[in-house]
């Protein structure tokens, strides 16, 4: 399961349109590792002054993975963490996440080039073929 949806949220869907914040907070308390890995992204993004950040670092093991893999997989997660963060996200193999700010002249450049096939066959190393 990808979200540990509690009762009354879960209420709420049934009855019509769940908000922004609320989907948010659901992904971040369901998927923290995630979590914790964009918002280390995005925040590295603001601070750098370049408008772009990326994570190159494994996940601890295959629960953290996966949770990568289920929010950057999930167009609804996927956007409402953009909206959040005010980024675009991108992802290559299982944990390279970028953010970029669209602000930032270039940004649309740096993230086509960045989700390119060349960027992802250049990303590609042994270890990563199980990923």
């Amino acid at each position: 399961m990808s979200l540990t949806v509690d009762d009354r949220l879960l209420e709420r869907a049934r009855a019509g349109e769940v908000d922004d914040d609320a989907f948010v907070a659901c992904v971040r308390d369901s998927l923290p590792y995630a979590w914790e890995v964009i918002g280390g992204v995005v925040g590295r993004m603001r601070t750098g002054g370049t408008g772009f950040a990326d994570n190159q670092t494994p996940p601890p093991d295959e629960a953290a993975r996966g949770q990568l893999l289920r929010v950057l997989a999930s167009d609804a997660m996927r956007g409402a963490l953009e909206r959040h963060f005010g980024v675009r996200l991108a992802f290559q193999n299982c944990h390279r996440v970028a953010a970029f700010d669209p602000s930032v002249p270039g940004s649309t450049e740096r993230h086509a080039t960045f989700v390119s096939p060349r960027a992802q066959l250049l990303n590609q190393s042994p270890e990563l073929v199980d990923c």
